[in-house]
């Protein structure tokens, strides 16, 4: 599906864009709708009725809470059984395994599972559908009456598949008119190179990097090189996120859309509540504004705040994947977002700048060893290297041949991943013609690297295809 959609990206990219510009403003959203089937369809043809069953099924509930906004009860009941519909689609396609194995294990049956593949995209669209229908219902947003449009939303192709979460009351005025303009076109292909370069040049080489160390013996690994399997991990994990969701804003942008940001340096955090504000940002915002403030976010007694921060942060563990080690890995953070909250923030801040943003770094990549392993003996076992308690030594050949091989890959993921460009654009205000000309230099050069990967490389991984 990723070879498929970055093939679409490079062979059809160019005619949507052609079709885009060429045709009336008024059609411009229907070749944005058909491009975007065309695009799901090329990777997932059979799933294309169940999508196009979500754009109209919340097109109609859509209608239903418009016609009946004035009778509270009638909307708020509308809402739940629409919220019941999404929920079920997205639990019977994604979750209906690990439910059925939760039986077996409990009731010791032999149910077997469905093995289903998993839908690309279904927790963004669905979630996408579902803060269309919460903000009606809010009346924060008035209702989309052409099916067309709203199918436009949903379907986007710029983000179907990566996101960032899109909700519709930031692209509702640019679905009905939105301005063109060579900036913004210019723009958006600088941030789509860019994110090309993040995936195909940083994120892969970074997996081959912990794909080595992944396939050693957790309990026989050296504790160097377990951190250094780690750090490569969530490197990856970060390159190829964001990357997918520059390209989807720097896309968005070409067809006219401005998206939210979906990462902000997350690895500059000093704290675990501030990396949580910095990564997948939309998906953050989703859970706050739709399950935290409902609950009644921290206006209520500490006891129950504490309770939705862990509600929110099991259901962001399960919106990552239908495995157990993620309800871990989410109850993992909302555990240490309650210690923050509690205390440990303001013993945080009589710390060092260095020491705490060591504390969250530590902690974090802790974390990622319960999102990668499904096996939770693995995970352990990793731990263990990780604080030299697998009675392995702190390094061995193999550590030495990972830093020769990957020492500068590394550095240069490192220095990435840190806002020290700000300070250079500020300083390029003195000779912004030499900056233009340089900049541009730079671009060309990552899409013809990032090209050349692609042609010649076989590996080239999604990490957030199954969320």
């Amino acid at each position: 599906m990723i070879f498929s959609s970055l093939f679409f990206l490079f062979l059809f990219l160019p005619l949507a864009l052609l079709c885009y510009y060429l045709l009336p403003h008024n059609w411009r959203n229907g070749v944005l709708f058909a491009a975007s089937l065309l695009f799901y369809a090329w990777g997932e043809p059979v799933y294309i009725w169940l999508m196009l069953f979500s754009i109209f099924i919340n097109y109609l509930y859509g209608l239903l809470l418009a016609r009946y906004e004035k009778q509270q009860q009638v909307a708020k009941n509308i809402l739940l059984s629409a919220a019941a519909v999404n929920i079920a689609l997205l639990c019977f396609f994604k979750y209906a395994d690990l439910l059925l194995q939760s039986i077996n294990f409990v009731c010791d049956t032999e149910l077997q599972a469905l093995n289903l593949p998993l839908p690309v995209g279904i927790s963004f669209y669905t979630f996408q559908a579902m803060s269309y229908l919460i903000d009606l219902y809010r009346g924060e947003v008035a209702v989309q009456r052409n099916l067309l449009s709203f199918g436009t939303y949903v379907a986007l192709f710029p983000q179907l598949i990566a996101g960032p979460i899109v909700r519709y009351q930031t692209v509702a005025d640019q679905l009905r008119q939105r301005k063109e303009d060579i900036n913004s076109y210019g723009y958006g292909v600088s941030r789509f190179v860019l994110g090309l370069a993040k995936k195909v040049l940083l994120a892969n080489n970074l997996g081959l990097l912990w794909q080595e160390v992944q396939q050693l013996p957790a309990g026989e690994l050296a504790t160097i090189t377990a951190w250094l399997g780690m750090i490569a991990f969530a490197l990856q994990l970060y390159y190829d996120f964001s990357g997918y969701s520059d390209m989807a804003v720097g896309l968005g942008r070409m067809f006219g859309f401005t998206f939210l940001e979906n990462f902000n340096y997350p690895y500059i955090s000093q704290s675990i509540t501030e990396f949580w504000r910095r990564w997948h940002i939309s998906l953050g915002s989703w859970f706050r504004e739709y399950v935290y403030i409902p609950l009644g976010g921290s206006r209520v007694s500490p006891l129950l705040m504490y309770r939705n921060l862990l509600v929110v942060w099991c259901l962001t563990g399960l919106w990552h994947g239908a495995s157990w080690n993620f309800v871990l890995w989410g109850l993992y953070f909302g555990l240490l977002l309650a210690l923050e909250k509690a205390f440990l923030q303001r013993w945080l801040e009589l710390l060092p700048r260095l020491f705490r943003h060591l504390y969250a770094l530590v902690l974090i990549l802790f974390g990622w060893v319960l999102f990668v392993f499904s096996d939770l003996s693995q995970a352990w076992q990793y731990w263990q290297a990780l604080l030299a308690l697998n009675h392995s030594s702190w390094l061995d050949q193999q550590t030495l041949y990972l830093v020769t091989n990957y020492a500068l890959l590394l550095l240069l993921a490192g220095l990435a991943a840190v806002p020290w460009w700000e300070k250079i654009a500020v300083k390029k205000q003195r000779n912004k013609q030499a900056c233009y000309y340089a900049a541009a230099a730079a671009h060309l050069l990552l899409l013809i690297l990032s090209t050349a990967y692609l042609v010649d490389s076989t590996y080239n991984p999604f990490l957030y295809f199954r969320f």
